[in-house]
Order: C-alpha cells, then sequence, then structure tokens
C-alpha cells in the first residue's frame, strides 16, 4: 500500500519511476548505491508477481519485504518491529476429513509444502510439512546492527506468517503461534520469499505490528512510516558492510 512505501520511495536520491503494468518501481539511490523500491499491492499472488518483476529487471544483490502486520503474541505491541529469521506460508493446507454436519477443525489441518511439486501435494505425506523460508545471515545481521536506531518500539526476531485470510479468530490464531511458531501475520511475505528462494536472492522479511487482536492493539496507520524508517537504515547498513566500510 502507499502507507508502506511512499516515505521509502521519498528517500532515494536521484529516483526515478517505473510502472509494470499493475505494478510501480522507483529507482534511485541510497548512500551512492543502487536501490529499487517496490509497489507490490496487496497478496500473496500480487507479491510474488511483484519478486519475479523485480528479479528480472534490476537483478538484485538482495530483497527485503517490509510492511505492516498483525500481532500473534500479547506481549508484543504496536509500533514493535518482527525480524523475520522465517517466512511460512499460514494459507496451504490440506483439511482432515470429516463428514457433512462434522463442522471443521483446524486443528486437524495439515500443512502442504507446495516446492514439492513433482507429486500431489494432498496425497505426498513428504509435502505435509511447513516449509519456513530462512533469511539471509547477512540481511539479519544488518537488521540487528540497525535495531538502536529504532525508538519507536522493541525490535525482535520471529516468525512472520503470509496468507490472504485476515484471521481474526483468537483460537486459530493461537494454534498458528503453537503449531508453526508465528509471531505476526501479513498478506505477502512468504510469496515473496518463495520467488526470492527460486531465483537464489538473499531475502529478508521485515514488518511492524500495525494491530494486535491478541492484546487489543488498535490498528495505527504511523506504524507504516515507522517500519520504512527502520528499513531504510537497515538498508544503509547493509550497503556499508557489503562495501566494506
Amino acid at each position: 500500500m502507499d502507507v508502506e512505501i511512499r516515505r521509502l520511495a521519498g528517500a532515494l536520491d536521484h529516483a526515478t519511476e517505473e510502472k509494470v503494468r499493475g505494478w510501480t518501481f522507483w529507482r534511485g539511490t541510497v548512500d551512492g548505491y543502487p536501490v529499487v523500491v517496490s509497489k507490490t499491492l496487496k497478496g500473496m499472488s500480487n507479491a510474488a508477481a511483484a519478486t519475479v518483476l523485480a528479479a528480472e529487471r534490476y537483478q538484485p544483490l538482495a530483497i527485503i519485504n517490509q510492511g505492516t502486520a498483525g500481532g500473534h503474541q500479547p506481549d508484543l505491541h504496536v509500533f514493535d518491529i518482527v525480524v523475520g529469521t522465517d517466512a511460512v506460508n499460514i494459507g496451504s493446507f490440506k483439511t482432515g476429513y470429516r463428514a457433512r454436519g462434522g463442522g471443521s477443525r483446524f486443528e486437524e489441518w495439515l500443512p502442504l509444502d507446495l516446492m514439492r511439486s513433482e507429486g500431489s501435494a494432498g496425497n505426498d505425506p513428504n509435502a505435509r510439512t511447513m516449509r519456513r523460508f530462512h533469511a539471509d545471515d547477512q540481511l539479519l545481521a544488518a537488521a540487528h546492527g540497525a535495531r538502536d536506531r529504532y525508538s519507536r518500539g522493541r525490535v525482535v526476531d520471529g516468525v512472520i506468517g503470509s496468507s490472504e485470510t485476515w484471521n481474526s479468530e483468537l483460537d486459530r490464531v493461537q494454534q498458528f503461534h503453537d503449531r508453526f511458531g508465528t509471531t505476526a501475520e501479513e498478506m505477502e511475505t512468504a510469496s515473496a520469499a518463495q520467488i526470492a528462494a527460486q531465483y537464489d536472492i538473499p531475502f529478508l522479511g521485515i514488518r511492524v505490528v500495525s494491530n494486535n487482536i491478541t492484546n487489543e492493539g488498535a490498528y495505527d496507520p504511523a506504524t507504516g512510516a515507522a517500519c520504512q524508517e527502520y528499513v531504510l537504515e537497515v538498508v544503509k547498513t547493509y550497503i556499508r558492510r557489503q562495501a566494506g566500510r
């Protein structure tokens, strides 16, 4: 969304705007180093497509997917930052069989690893695991190195869960947290991480807690700008380290 990218796009020096169908990219520099900001649009498909376009057009050294998220644990508060040590797709499951009238039980659902594509994911027992897309170590180190420059909340490591479902059932949110370790949820990171993995591009997801249903933390639109300010510091730290400065 605009609230999630305009501050970053505005921070680029000598920026030019490029449109590819529905997606927008801004090319410029940060501390003299080329950086591209992408407006991925909402959802897993849009984020995956935007990441493919970026990979093909700009051949990036690294990819950071950033924005807002909802908290999955009560000790997280609005404006806290989650640095994604892992990203997981919490929208890919095979349900347990239940006869008509038997209702639905999420605890019976089995995750599907869609990267195991040679057979039916639903029938392959080896595919019934939660694929975890791990953060790149150097990007993670840059995020840790910039942590002291963020003053709006805490910066914590965690697991970012992504799907095209907005989960508001507290029991289901708790099961995501208990079963898969999710710290926060949103709608893009895991799909961008999956594409980055296919292209072998270092990746990191960073999300600010914009609301938290587990502790009644109300949505604050200002979190989007706060996250971008932190991500800009992460980018600068990463650039300095890559340049050996």
